[in-house]
């Protein structure tokens, strides 16, 4: 067990739950819906993919959809969420984001501060860098939700067979998909700095797509 004041899971299950963008993770609690459990043998059930209008504000204020869309632009407001996390954020050494775009997580948690709040995740301190991680993330590719699924559930199924026993399945709710992972995000029971979960993270790499080994 480890004793972070901020776990990887509940950093971000908290930062899926408060932006609102083309992302597959929902709030359950934000959507009113109980997940669906998915387990061993059962079968999936499709999930409908509903994008918001195109130029919708975001709720609470934030900034309206981007009209620039591609894969280059959605690297460029990612580098510009990066330069803005490594100046006002306070993370100097936040790491570049991967050629597609996405944020690169297995390096971001390498420069967390075990003994912080999570600001690594959520946009630097004071969540200064909000507006541009909002930006990029309303630039992220569109995704097949179904597929992602299957993705998370097909690694959440590696963990646990790789000796990550308490590793949970992806849950479908109110048509998004919220990652596995450590049951108790809020007082976690897996330590992702562990040699054992390190190895089964390696050995399980392979099952997620690109643009989820952030997710879970």
């Amino acid at each position: 067990m480890t004793n972070h004041t901020v776990s990887r899971g509940a950093a971000r299950l908290r930062l899926a739950a408060v932006v609102a963008a083309p992302l597959l993770v929902l709030s359950a609690a934000c959507r009113g819906g109980e997940g669906v459990r998915a387990h061993e043998g059962e079968e999936i059930a499709s999930v409908a993919d509903q994008p918001a209008p195109a130029g919708s504000a975001r709720a609470g204020g934030g900034s309206p959809k981007p009209a620039a869309s591609g894969r280059s632009a959605f690297y460029d407001a990612q580098l510009t969420y990066v330069r803005c996390m490594r100046t006002k954020g306070g993370v100097k050494d936040f790491p570049d984001p991967k050629l597609s775009g996405y944020l690169d997580w297995p390096k971001i948690d390498d420069v967390v501060d075990p003994k912080g709040r999570g600001e690594e995740y959520k946009g630097g301190r004071n969540a200064v860098c909000f507006p541009e991680m909002e930006a990029a993330m309303e630039l992220a590719p569109k995704r097949d939700k179904q597929k992602d699924y299957e993705s998370m559930l097909a690694h959440a199924k590696c963990m646990r067979d790789n000796g990550v026993s308490a590793f949970t399945n992806p849950t479908l709710s109110g048509g998004g998909v919220i990652p596995g992972g450590d049951p108790n995000p809020g007082n976690p029971v897996i330590d992702p700095k562990s040699p054992g979960y390190e190895r089964s993270r390696e050995a399980c790499a392979s099952k997620l797509l690109e643009g989820l080994d952030g997710m879970q």
